[in-house]
């Protein structure tokens, strides 16, 4: 039987914002969704990137993990869209789950709950769910998609009480309406097992990978958020 790999971009090895404690990232290759702020757009094509097995990865991992067990870090899988590597995603997660190591998947969320998601959202401990933009149409024209996914598999998240933290990139102008705001608040207000609520301050320094490729930056004249964006959106949102 051919062995299972995995397209991967690229590996951190401590990570200290993508969930609890000192992290291990795996950005797994390849991206549909068109966000207009990615700072990562060398991770959308679905070719790219490196083949990988799981015992290649599971040897990376295994290097550090003296130094982020004692901090109550794990592992976190992210991308690009790690979801759309479903198969490889199980494989890795049973693999480190027999190894009591903490789990965190960083995903759009833009997915039907089918059995073999189900399997996957068994399998991890934590999920970081990038919620793009309450305003449907908003997300539309950021990503290419309609967030009406995305929001179903905060619910069904919810609805098993698996742990999650909640993100939204704050990009002024554009993701950070009031109207839109109060929304995510009354959103986020019906979920069970929200642990976190995050807002990423909008960044530009992704801006030369869109050149490098040779594309025009979408959203070249926005300016970058600050600390006081983010202050003004967790006081609207969470308290």
């Amino acid at each position: 039987m051919e062995e299972l790999k995995a397209r991967i971009h690229s590996f951190e090895s401590f990570g200290t914002v993508d969930g609890p404690g000192i992290r291990f990232i795996i950005f797994m290759q390849g991206c549909s969704l068109k966000c207009k702020y990615c700072h990562n757009r060398d991770t959308w094509d679905l070719c790219g990137g490196t083949l990988y097995s799981i015992p290649q990865v599971l040897d990376k991992i295994e290097k550090y993990k003296n130094y982020f067990m004692p901090s109550g870090g794990g592992v976190t899988i992210s991308g690009g869209e790690p979801l759309l590597q479903l198969k490889f995603v199980t494989e890795l997660l049973t693999s480190l789950k027999k190894q009591n190591i903490h789990t965190a998947i960083d995903t759009s969320g833009n997915f039907a709950i089918t059995d073999d998601m189900k399997k996957v959202i068994d399998l991890a401990d934590l999920f970081l769910l990038d919620i793009k933009c309450i305003n449907d149409e908003i997300c539309k024209s950021l990503t290419g998609f309609s967030n009406k996914q995305e929001l179903e598999f905060a619910k069904y998240l919810s609805s098993i009480k698996k742990p999650m933290w909640i993100r939204q990139v704050l990009v002024p102008g554009i993701t950070d309406k009031e109207e839109d705001l109060l929304k995510l608040r009354d959103f986020i207000s019906q979920l069970s097992s929200v642990e976190n609520v995050e807002f990423l301050p909008y960044h530009d320094m992704g801006r030369f990978k869109w050149e490098n490729l040779g594309l025009k930056y979408p959203l070249d004249g926005v300016r970058t958020a600050n600390i006081d964006d983010v202050k003004r959106a967790r006081k609207i949102v969470l308290e």
